[in-house]
């Protein structure tokens, strides 16, 4: 603005969906396994080779850019930085195959009366990202969606993300609930399995032992256990989390959020990737 010289620069578009690969490139789901139902073989499109010729698609700015770059460090810099057709560069894709092995999440929400509308945004918020996620990075995962207070209840993804409830809380039925699913449903030996929990940790007292005992359960069938808790203005100091310091088992994480800074430390916590782990 106003009457000084501006300076060059590139503009370039991104779109959500390549925003979202990038934040979930070192994301994946641990502990993944081979399992004796086949894997689903899908279509992927596989980055082969950059050429100088190609369809406008599919011109990789970056390359074209440091093409420019290094043509103009020939010339000694002193031009104004532009691009020529010979700076060009596209990318070529082939058509492979992906094979992944089967897995499913169980996401587990506490919708009770003590989940005020910033615990329910902050869960909410931590599931549409995991959802995200996974549906970036993986054609075959089942995800199932779980709501509680005193009782729970399979859900729709829309009720999931938009119904709350009032009442009591009793944690232990949803971690009951996902069992019986498991078991109806989901063989460990045909699938790897993931459980994600999020509350206030505001729990029946006399439920916090039946929890601890039920989370045993899932951690014999699962690959990974995760509990959530949000740290809202009435947080309490008697809660879930410090009942489950009895569970002792690597394959259970547990994460603290005290605002919306924190959703995306604990989607990394809980996806970490053990090194040299592939993400299919």
């Amino acid at each position: 603005a106003g009457n000084e010289p501006g300076v060059d620069y590139y503009e370039a578009d991104i779109t959500v969906d390549e925003l979202a690969e990038m934040i979930f490139e070192d994301l994946g789901l641990p502990n993944l396994e081979q399992k004796k139902k086949p894997e689903m073989a899908a279509d992927s499109l596989e980055f082969k080779d950059v050429r100088k010729k190609g369809i406008s698609s599919n011109i990789d700015r970056k390359r074209t850019i440091m093409e420019a770059v290094k043509r103009n460090a020939v010339k000694g810099g002193t031009d104004p930085l532009t691009i020529t057709p010979e700076d060009l560069r596209f990318k070529t894709w082939e058509v492979t195959y992906k094979y992944e092995s089967n897995a499913v999440v169980l996401a587990m929400m506490d919708t009770s009366g003590s989940m005020g509308p910033f615990e329910k945004y902050i869960a909410r918020s931590f599931f549409f990202w995991m959802v995200r996620f996974l549906r970036t990075k993986y054609n075959n995962v089942h995800i199932v969606f779980l709501a509680h207070h005193t009782e729970a209840k399979e859900t729709t993804e829309e009720e999931f993300f938009t119904k709350g409830a009032s009442g009591g809380t009793r944690c232990s039925s949803v971690y009951r609930l996902a069992l019986e699913i498991i078991e109806k449903r989901y063989s460990p030996s045909d699938y790897n399995i993931y459980a994600f929990h999020f509350s206030d940790g505001d729990n029946l007292a006399s439920d916090n032992e039946n929890c601890v005992k039920t989370i045993n359960s899932l951690l014999e069938v699962c690959n990974m256990v995760g509990y959530g808790e949000i740290e809202g203005p009435y947080y309490y100091t008697s809660t879930l989390r410090t009942a489950f310091k009895k569970v002792q088992n690597n394959k259970f994480t547990c994460v603290t959020i005290k605002d919306k800074s924190g959703v995306y430390p604990a989607l990394k916590k809980f996806f970490a990737q053990q090194p040299g782990q592939a993400s299919s």
